[in-house]
């Protein structure tokens, strides 16, 4: 079992930069296909897939309207995944949640039934 605990969220103006991070235990992340992502969830609309990493080789993938503006990356030694955020947009608010995958394949799903473990949250919120 995988437990994700995540951290950073806050207020922020438009143009801003904020870095969340997400603490994982219970597994060792450099297993073969282990992969982590971000999901959002704004009010009343459905989660969503931000960007997500494949821990052992690195391999990265982006929700569109995110690209060149945030990062994903994972640390092997403090076990984190952090997902950089430049340049947000009031449109970029919602509570933000970790998660990993459970179906072993090195593949980055965008789905959340792909994912079995999940943060708590934290609450990004960008003012116009």
């Amino acid at each position: 079992q995988v437990q994700l605990v995540e951290s950073g969220g806050g207020l922020v103006q438009t143009g801003d930069s904020l870095r969340i991070s997400c603490v994982v235990s219970g597994r060792t992340p450099t297993s073969k296909n282990f992969i982590m992502s971000w999901f959002r969830q704004a009010p009343g609309k459905e989660r969503e897939f931000v960007a997500g990493i494949i821990w052992n080789t690195g391999t990265t993938n982006y929700k569109d309207s995110v690209k060149g503006r945030f990062t994903i990356s994972r640390d092997d030694v403090k076990n984190t995944v952090d997902l950089q955020m430049n340049s947000l947009k009031p449109e970029d608010t919602a509570v933000y949640y970790c998660a990993s995958d459970r179906r072993n394949l090195p593949i980055i799903g965008f789905a959340p039934s792909s994912y079995e473990n999940w943060g708590q949250g934290t609450q990004v919120t960008v003012s116009s």
